[in-house]
């Protein structure tokens, strides 16, 4: 998948990192040209010096033939424009927005950016995580409110332990997408067994979260 990533500062760097790791082609953005240089020996990728609101820069970058395009800036007003211009202008099928300040993450998500990310409240959700002892957090909402990203710790009396996927009955609309189990990561197929403390990445609709937790959980 051809990416382009707009901001170049740690967000941007390390989302740059992992998605050369995960064999993506990447193309970045970046205002300061002492961090362009510091990334271009870093990583193996296109750098361009340049403002990615300038639709010069994005097609510099390769917008013409991107698949996605990530706009994670500290500033909410420019990775909303970036977003803009690649949907409206240049026919960018994905793109995700990082919103600073948790007030504008309503009008992004209403003006037609796909994934605006809320990096304030991921934060404090990794937090609440950590701090407590909760068998459910909603990761990340999108679709305008209507998807989630959840994440489910199975507690070892939940009625679906020992039970493979394709033995079980989820909530309409919802699909699990990832089992961490310890260090390992398991991508879930019909054979795979669910084990206590698992952890589940699933994806669902906001209105089934609730019913896809008193299943996995068996809490009413």
């Amino acid at each position: 998948m051809f990416i382009i990533i707009v901001g170049g500062g740690r967000v941007g760097y390390f989302l740059a990192k992992r998605l050369v790791k995960d064999k993506h082609t990447v193309s970045l953005i970046e205002r300061d040209k002492a961090i362009c240089e510091a990334i271009a020996k870093e990583l193996d990728i296109l750098v361009i010096h340049g403002d990615g609101c300038d639709p010069e820069i994005l097609e510099q970058a390769g917008i013409l033939r991107a698949e996605v395009l990530a706009a994670v800036t500290g500033d909410d007003e420019d990775n909303f424009i970036i977003c803009q211009l690649a949907k409206e202008r240049f026919n960018v099928s994905r793109t995700v927005g990082r919103v600073n300040d948790p007030k504008n993450v309503r009008a992004f998500s209403e003006l037609g950016v796909d994934v605006p990310i809320d990096s304030t409240a991921i934060i404090a959700k990794m937090i609440e995580e950590e701090a407590s002892f909760a068998d459910f957090v909603n990761l990340l909402s999108f679709k305008r409110g209507k998807l989630a990203i959840v994440r489910v710790d199975l507690p070892e009396d939940s009625p679906v332990i020992n039970k493979r996927l394709q033995e079980l009955s989820l909530p309409p609309s919802s699909v699990l997408v990832s089992i961490i189990r310890g260090e390992e990561v398991v991508v879930p197929k019909g054979d795979t067994q669910l084990l206590p403390r698992d952890d589940i990445i699933a994806l669902t609709l906001v209105e089934n979260e609730q019913q896809l937790l008193n299943y996995l959980i068996g809490k009413m």
